[in-house]
């Protein structure tokens, strides 16, 4: 009926991907004008057209039951779509089938066929619908054990999203954390989790910097061990100063209220995308024009 080539020719065409453009020569017997036709009346190859369009706006979403919780972040072109009802449905759509199906992996999720369609194909016809692109970023399943709780907490609307695990405390400190994390934007919970580059790199420069300044080795070495100290302080989510009491760092906060601290993780929208400068009559006119 039709060739492997064919299918190569439609998606050269057209932009859509390989399963959809083998969809729709199957759907047109063959035919290439007509499979054309099939993917503009289901929106996917103006959706296609998109795709090399950033989207950095978007929303982050939290759900948890029992012991799991997700986050994840979806993105959008630009902050109106975000806040659009069909978009912010789909986001809470999304972060439930996540949970209730444990889809651990990016791969698990835009894979999962939900009553005949995957997740892939609700994003590309939910970008042909709403006119940008719309994009899965990320996501993460988080377990507790029973003796712990999670603290969640989503800032500006889902502009940034935290969520941590404490043992053997409250929801209402576990909260609190969590509000921390979304202000001051730690790397990582503990020493521990520290990634080694990251440290080695610290290191390095923080030695060019006391062998600059001609230290004698002595003192040069306490210097180093000091600075690191404080490198670490501004990072771990541990050391930190906890924001509702700088009396405390966060980790003596939890361990005051009989907890300690598991994990962490905090998103914040479109963080390491680069997004071109646009200003808002700018913004309103691509909005108006996507919409022709």
């Amino acid at each position: 009926m039709f060739k492997a080539s064919d299918v190569k020719e439609l998606r050269d065409k057209t932009g859509a991907g390989m399963l959809d453009c083998k969809k729709a020569l199957e759907a047109a017997n063959g035919n290439m004008a007509e499979a054309i036709d099939w993917l503009r009346e289901k929106g996917i190859s103006k959706a296609a057209k998109k795709e090399n369009r950033v989207a950095a706006e978007g929303l982050c979403k939290i759900v948890s039951n029992g012991n799991k919780a997700v986050i994840l972040e979806v993105n959008s072109e630009t902050d109106f779509v975000a806040k659009n009802e069909e978009f912010v449905n789909f986001v809470n759509y999304l972060a439930n089938v996540i949970l209730n199906n444990d889809l651990k992996t990016h791969e698990d999720v835009l894979a999962f066929n939900d009553n005949g369609e995957t997740i892939e194909s609700k994003l590309v016809s939910l970008t042909a619908k709403i006119g940008e692109k719309i994009s899965f970023r990320r996501h993460q399943l988080v377990e507790k054990k029973d003796n712990e709780v999670f603290g969640s907490y989503l800032h500006m609307g889902g502009r940034i999203g935290t969520i941590v695990v404490l043992s053997d405390t409250t929801l209402d400190v576990a909260k609190d954390v969590a509000m921390h994390v979304a202000a001051m934007a730690p790397v990582c919970a503990t020493r521990n989790d520290v990634p080694a580059d990251m440290v080695e790199h610290e290191s390095k420069v923080i030695k060019e910097q006391v062998m600059n300044e001609g230290k004698p080795a002595d003192i040069a070495e306490k210097m180093i061990a000091g600075r690191l100290n404080k490198f670490y302080k501004e990072i771990c989510l541990e050391e930190q100063e906890f924001i509702k009491d700088s009396s405390v760092n966060v980790g003596t906060f939890v361990k005051n209220n009989g907890g300690s601290i598991v994990s962490m993780i905090r998103y914040a929208v479109g963080e390491g995308i680069e997004k071109k400068e646009e200003n808002f009559a700018d913004e309103v006119m691509s909005q108006i024009n996507a919409n022709k």
